[in-house]
């Protein structure tokens, strides 16, 4: 299983020959996905009223992880070592991995260089 990042969903929206995106591509290599509660939150919050019906279907067979407590721990964690390194990212994306790491899963992203300053995630490669 491996959890799947905000863009590699967009990624599959956004393409006019799906076949063509990350997302097909990691599913003919037989993954089980699953996604952060904080990706359920960006990918509803940027749809509009038309593309309901679309994230509606791709999102009811995936797995949901909540970002709890001990997910809010490591982020915090992770944080403190970015900012030390003074090579902090985006809120979301913490928080994404370290729902990542947390689940002792790895991650699919096209955001290479924002999830490779985190040492202690895996990323799937492409």
């Amino acid at each position: 299983m491996i959890l799947v990042d905000t863009s590699v969903l967009i990624d599959y929206y956004r393409k006019t020959y799906k076949e063509n995106s990350v997302w097909i591509g990691l599913v003919r290599q037989e993954y089980a996905f699953a996604i952060s509660a904080v990706t359920k939150y960006e990918v509803y919050s940027g749809a509009t009223q038309h593309q309901l019906d679309f994230w509606n279907r791709v999102l009811e067979e995936i797995l949901v992880l909540p970002f709890d407590e001990t997910c809010v721990d490591k982020a915090i964690e992770m944080n403190a070592s970015l900012k030390q390194k003074r090579k902090q990212i985006d809120i979301a994306d913490l928080f994404i991995a370290a729902t990542a790491v947390n689940h002792n899963l790895t991650i699919a992203t096209l955001n290479r260089k924002d999830f490779e300053r985190i040492d202690e995630l895996n990323l799937v490669a492409f």
